[in-house]
């Protein structure tokens, strides 16, 4: 068994950051993955995503993504970033290693792993906000002969030209899997909308719309939602006629509610224009040759990719401390610990609407500075 000053479970953006903190401040820190090699979830996404946030708001602690990569940095040239942010830190993540479950122990923790137990006297858990796929449990899916997939298994339009496709979820993901079904010759491809969207453009005029989030994730609902609402009338067009009302409910206000964030536009719209993309209601059941919508129409389609989210999948890990709430969120978040958990922090784990890697940028900061005050560094 061995002992470490402090664990850190993950080698993402939000793990590496925390890490590249605590080195920094000479604090003794080991870092578990379960992949291959330091970037390889962001490798692993559909070829054609790029960062929703400029490259500005998108670097980690102690080192910028390079210039050479564009405003929105590619997701390979991202994972490249990450391996270079490792390499500056002089940090070497112990990669194919599993993290099973966390215990307290009279001085910190024990990580149970898959190669065997690990100590620490304080933990930082960073496996990820998307960590488990989520798919619906349709009825009928098990008569259903064509494929269904989950949009983390989504690569390229390349398998699907000439075929029926039918995307749910109109999240970030969703949308911009059906904009490139659509441009790359898939047969036809329907988007399936329960809650109409926020859609916002990616930038305006010269300015990442993303920027104007972060003040939008402190400030209150009663004065974020008449502003972004004028601003989406002034920049954004009008859906409706597609399927896409403005929703009633203002951005932050649905943000608090139900942790939705905006679509950003990268291609759905242009290609509901062209009349490529069509939008229809929610799926109510799956059938042998496709699906029933919720107002009972019938879609004969080959494919259904399930754009429809994740879980964090902390339970098994970290549940029996007592320290998620009831959707399975960590209940306190980045440099605060639960009382009853002292020495166990959370990264990366929350929506937020100043961007993620913004938010993760804060966080590691402020968990460096909260462990090296304990330490006396």
């Amino acid at each position: 068994m061995s002992d470490d000053d402090v664990l850190v479970l993950g080698a993402g953006p939000a793990g590496l950051a925390v890490a590249g903190c605590l080195v920094t401040r000479r604090v003794p820190t080991a870092v578990l993955d379960a992949g291959a090699a330091v970037g390889d979830s962001w490798r692993q996404r559909y070829d054609r995503l790029h960062l929703h946030t400029p490259r500005i708001q998108s670097g980690l602690p102690g080192l910028r993504p390079p210039r050479s990569a564009g405003r929105w940095l590619a997701k390979d040239d991202y994972a490249a970033y990450l391996a270079g942010y490792a390499r500056r830190h002089g940090l070497e993540p112990e990669l194919g290693v599993v993290a099973e479950r966390v215990d307290r122990t009279p001085d910190g923790y024990t990580v149970s792993t898959d190669a065997g137990p690990r100590r620490a006297g304080t933990v930082v858990v960073a496996t990820g906000y998307q960590r488990v796929p989520v798919v619906p449990d349709w009825p009928g899916a098990e008569q259903f002969r064509g494929e269904l997939l989950h949009s983390s298994s989504y690569r390229s339009p390349a398998p699907y030209r000439g075929k029926r496709v039918l995307v749910v979820g109109t999240g970030n993901s969703g949308a911009e899997i059906a904009a490139d079904l659509a441009e790359q010759g898939a047969g036809e491809v329907w988007l399936s909308c329960r809650t109409p969207p926020h859609v916002i453009r990616r930038q305006t005029g010269p300015i990442p719309t993303t920027i104007l989030g972060i003040p939008n994730q402190y400030l209150p609902a009663r004065l974020v939602d008449p502003v972004s609402r004028r601003l989406a009338r002034l920049t954004a067009p009008d859906l409706a006629p597609f399927g896409l009302p403005r929703p009633t409910t203002g951005l932050k206000t649905q943000f608090l509610r139900n942790a939705v964030v905006p679509l950003i536009d990268v291609g759905l719209v242009d290609q509901l224009y062209a009349g490529r993309v069509q939008v229809v209601p929610a799926v109510a059941s799956l059938a042998a040759d496709g699906v029933v919508l919720a107002d009972g129409r019938e879609l004969e389609v080959d494919v259904v990719v399930a754009a429809t989210g994740y879980r964090r999948g902390l339970e098994d890990l970290v549940g029996h401390l007592g320290v998620l709430d009831a959707g399975g969120a960590p209940g306190v978040h980045g440099a605060r610990t639960d009382p009853g958990a002292p020495g166990l922090h959370f990264i990366g784990m929350l929506p937020t609407m100043a961007g993620m890697l913004f938010q993760i940028n804060r966080d590691a900061r402020a968990i460096a500075r909260q462990i090296g005050r304990r330490r006396g560094r």
